[in-house]
């Protein structure tokens, strides 16, 4: 069984074919990758990798809580990063661990490229059991 998450009030919203997220038979919920799209302002926010990391994040916390999840039960994300050196890394990771400060998911870090942004998360995360 899948249930289908388009729109959240006050969150980011689908701008294509997709799913905001996608909960799989009631346990599993699949994110889509978030980018620093600020929904009071209808804007991406094209300040520095902190900044557009925290969006993305506030983002990914505001669709995680809709579907009834929260942020310590992400089990995985893939961090999409342009361009991918060390300082890029470093300040989108301390930004990062903010938001996983315990118990982290496990993550991949991917250098790509990508279009008028510089950073997107994805996530996967596991439901409580209702």
């Amino acid at each position: 069984m899948k249930t289908v998450l388009r729109e959240v009030p006050n969150g980011p919203r689908a701008v294509g074919p997709y799913s905001l997220g996608v909960t799989a038979s009631g346990r599993l919920l699949f994110i889509s990758g978030q980018v620093p799209f600020n929904p009071a302002t209808g804007k991406v926010e094209r300040g520095t990798i902190e900044q557009q990391t925290e969006r993305v994040l506030l983002n990914l916390k505001t669709l995680v809580e809709a579907a009834g999840g929260r942020m310590e039960n992400v089990v995985n994300c893939r961090v999409y990063l342009q361009p991918l050196t060390p300082e890029t890394f470093a300040a989108m990771n301390g930004v990062y661990g903010k938001f996983f400060r315990e118990n982290p998911p496990s993550r991949s870090t991917i250098g790509c490229q990508l279009l008028g942004f510089d950073v997107e998360i994805d996530c996967v995360v596991a439901l409580d059991p209702a």
